[in-house]
């Protein structure tokens, strides 16, 4: 068996079927056993899913990229089908965190952080295993933990705060992990958000797994929101890796998706509810 990874939450929907909601969940199913990341916001991942034929029963791990809530939300519906898991993480996932927005002249601030305190999603089954660094899942399978941050041109995102010594600063995403697959055909990075960032995810999974080849990324890509210096930087990284499939999802943006699209060509896929990369 290869490596089969469906789309179970995104923004939207790219089939006749399936919901869309704001927010991230990808399944990996492999011959050792069937691995998720992420768990979407909690409004969809138990009936996309059941559409695309996919039941959750018989999860192996549950992974999470980082401690927002549309990418934690989900966690309960998964216990619920799935009963007592091991769930992989950093233990900065659950850092208070709020987004301060402009509408206008009028600041709104919404929390975002993980919507459920740990002794409840404990007592719902979760087993958390919480780790800072690089972790070899199984043969092949990885996570990257904290991603060192060596670009120039990768920043932090103003809007997104976290509470550090009882005041909220710009968040630094230590939390901010991937999922790496090395297949025959080179890595498969799976991003959640991608905070990171997306060149600094891909080069340290490179050095981490000690391969030079990417054959695909998938995931939110958070170009939406870092301005047009990031953006250039990131296709020209991605054109000098010739990555071989580029399918971006959630907080890629509209306006940064058709960009790829354009440069990438036949090489791009939008990775929308029930989006399945086989390998």
């Amino acid at each position: 068996m290869g490596i089969r990874i469906t789309v179970l939450c995104e923004n939207s929907v790219g089939d006749i079927r399936g919901l869309g909601e704001h927010g991230f969940s990808a399944l990996i199913e492999t011959s050792g056993g069937h691995y998720l990341f992420d768990t979407g916001g909690g409004h969809t991942i138990l009936s996309n899913a059941l559409e695309f034929g996919e039941d959750l029963k018989g999860l192996k791990k549950v992974c999470l990229s980082h401690g927002h809530h549309d990418h934690t939300g989900g966690l309960p519906l998964v216990f619920q089908r799935a009963g007592a898991i091991d769930v992989y993480a950093h233990p900065d996932i659950f850092q208070e965190r709020i987004a301060v927005l402009k509408r206008g002249e009028e600041e709104i601030r919404r929390f975002v952080g993980l919507p459920y305190r740990r002794a409840y999603l404990e007592f719902l089954g979760a087993r958390f295993v919480l780790e800072r660094g690089f972790q070899d899942l199984e043969r092949g399978i990885f996570l990257t933990g904290e991603v060192p941050r060596r670009t120039s041109f990768e920043g932090s995102d103003s809007r997104l705060l976290a509470l550090k010594n009882g005041d909220y600063r710009i968040d630094e995403f230590k939390d901010d992990q991937s999922m790496v697959l090395d297949t025959p055909k080179g890595l498969v990075v799976i991003f959640g958000c991608a905070h990171a960032g997306m060149v600094n995810t891909l080069r340290y999974a490179m050095e981490r797994v000690g391969k030079g080849r990417i054959h695909a990324i998938l995931g939110g890509t958070h170009l939406a929101f870092l301005g047009e210096e990031q953006l250039e930087a990131s296709i020209k990284t991605l054109k000098e890796l010739s990555v071989e499939k580029i399918g971006v999802s959630h907080c890629t943006g509209l306006r940064a998706a058709p960009r790829l699209a354009h440069e990438f060509g036949d090489r791009f896929f939008f990775a929308s509810v029930g989006t399945v990369l086989e390998v």
